[in-house]
């Protein structure tokens, strides 16, 4: 499971860990540590993602309910204030657009590397 927070990226698996625990996963220092403050955050760098820590599945769950409750925005990638998580964010969504079966905005398309230029 990807998480994309306003403030950090997570990947979330059930690698490694035991039946009651999920290994959470992220590629920039400090990610982690902001949703898991008490976790114990392992840096290794022969993994696919830098920084990894294991986190009991209840935590997780409560973590995650307790991100979804805080939602006071009505844009996801307006509240996104770090300038390089932001352009990866907007590269995810250009991504999944094409997924979409008609353009966003109705007929208005938007180039997605131009709009990525611009940002």
């Amino acid at each position: 499971m990807w998480i994309m927070l306003s403030d950090c990226f997570l990947s979330i698996v059930d690698k490694d860990c035991g039946p009651d625990e999920l290994l959470v996963r992220a590629r920039r220092q400090g990610d982690i540590q902001r949703v898991f403050p008490d976790a114990e955050v392992i840096e290794d760098n022969r993994r696919d993602y830098l920084f990894r820590a294991v986190v009991p599945r209840f935590d997780v769950a409560m973590a995650i309910g307790l991100a979804a409750m805080k939602i006071d925005y009505y844009n996801f990638k307006d509240s996104v204030a770090d300038h390089d998580l932001h352009h990866a964010y907007m590269q995810v969504w250009l991504n999944m657009v094409e997924l979409q079966p008609s353009p966003p905005y109705g007929s208005k398309v938007v180039p997605a590397r131009a709009f990525l230029e611009g940002l």
